[in-house]
């Protein structure tokens, strides 16, 4: 839903935190959730650590905007599954939230989000389809080779993502 951006941004903010360089992390660099590539992309140049940790939320809401909520067609989607998407979207690429989302209401993952999928999506209790996509999103990231560093985090994550969710369904 459009009224639901600024809440969804505010809430994923919370969950990415600020400036973090962490060895182990394949994203290097990161701020507000962006990483140094991610920035660099974005604002067609190259940036350094100054630059990343001075990001502020004013500086990356409209590439969270461009890149990740109107990627998963945010606007379209009902209150409490346009943010867990957005979420999910943030921290796994928009393709992987897509393919998520499509897994979770049954039909062939390909990534791309036309009319079969958004019929599949109304077809479902939006509860329940959080309930199913925070399931697969858990699955996903104990996949992951980072998940014994990472792991804590990332399902504190699920938890929380999935109960604001679910919050703004009822």
């Amino acid at each position: 839903m459009k009224e639901n951006w600024d809440k969804a941004f505010r809430l994923m903010l919370v969950s990415e935190g600020g400036y973090v360089y962490h060895p182990s992390d394949p994203g290097g660099m990161t701020n507000l959730g962006v990483t140094k590539a991610t920035w660099e992309n974005w604002v067609g140049r190259e940036s350094n650590e100054a630059e990343m940790r001075g990001l502020t939320p004013e500086k990356v809401e409209q590439m969270y905007k461009k890149k990740y909520w109107d990627a998963v067609r945010g606007d379209e989607l009902t209150a409490g599954l346009d943010y867990l998407m957005f979420d999910f979207s943030v921290n796994a690429g928009a393709g992987r939230a897509i393919k998520t989302l499509q897994t979770a209401v049954g039909v062939t993952p390909d990534g791309g989000f036309g009319p079969i999928t958004m019929a599949a999506v109304q077809a479902v209790d939006p509860v329940e389809l959080i309930e199913r996509f925070s399931q697969a999103k858990e699955d996903f990231y104990r996949s992951l080779t980072t998940f014994p560093t990472f792991g804590k985090g990332w399902l504190n994550r699920v938890a929380t993502v999935k109960q604001h969710a679910t919050l703004m369904v009822t």
